[in-house]
């Protein structure tokens, strides 16, 4: 029957978090987004998509930026049309960066963090960031494409500690096991 798949097409990566408390810095939490290519599908991205900027191809982009958390239900969101994204690109990983200013942060300083990834109405995961509370980033999918062409999902959030910019250029490698 996995013949008949047509796989994973259209994702939404929904994030909410509650708004500090007056008086304390924001939180702010950013989704990105790094494509790799068939070619090295764990080496360098080919591109990252991020609060700043969209795909080349208009394929993965952020539709809500959030910076304090202040909003009603989910803050930022990026949609991921993997179903239009070019046959060059096997590999997609999500994460989830905590902004450093103006002091260091991890999960567990995040008032209420959730995490929604759907395709569709279908809910493919859901988080609230507990197994990561030192971390100050994080993976929370990788979509691979598979020998027909079509999207898998692979669900897990996986903690980094460390700086946002090295978080993206390593948030790809493959994990050891």
């Amino acid at each position: 029957m996995s013949g008949l798949s047509k796989g994973i097409g259209k994702v939404e990566i929904a994030l909410r978090w509650d708004p500090n408390p007056a008086g304390q810095p924001p939180a702010d939490l950013d989704i990105v987004a790094a494509t790799y290519l068939a070619s090295d599908p764990h080496g360098d991205p080919a591109y990252m998509v991020h609060f700043d900027s969209r795909s080349p191809d208009g394929t993965i982009y952020l539709n809500r930026d959030s910076k304090d958390g202040k909003g009603f239900g989910y803050d930022e969101v990026m949609t991921l049309e993997l179903n239009r994204l070019d046959s060059r690109y096997a590999r997609v990983v999500v994460g989830v960066v905590i902004q450093q200013r103006p002091a260091e942060r991890t999960f567990v300083s995040v008032l209420n963090p959730g995490l929604r990834i759907r395709e569709g109405y279908t809910v493919l995961a859901e988080d609230d960031f507990g197994g990561v509370l030192g971390a100050t980033a994080a993976t929370v999918a990788e979509f691979v494409r598979d020998e027909s062409g079509a999207w898998n999902f692979h669900a897990g959030v996986h903690g980094f500690e460390g700086d946002p910019t090295t978080f993206t250029r390593t948030m790809g490698a493959a994990r050891r096991s």
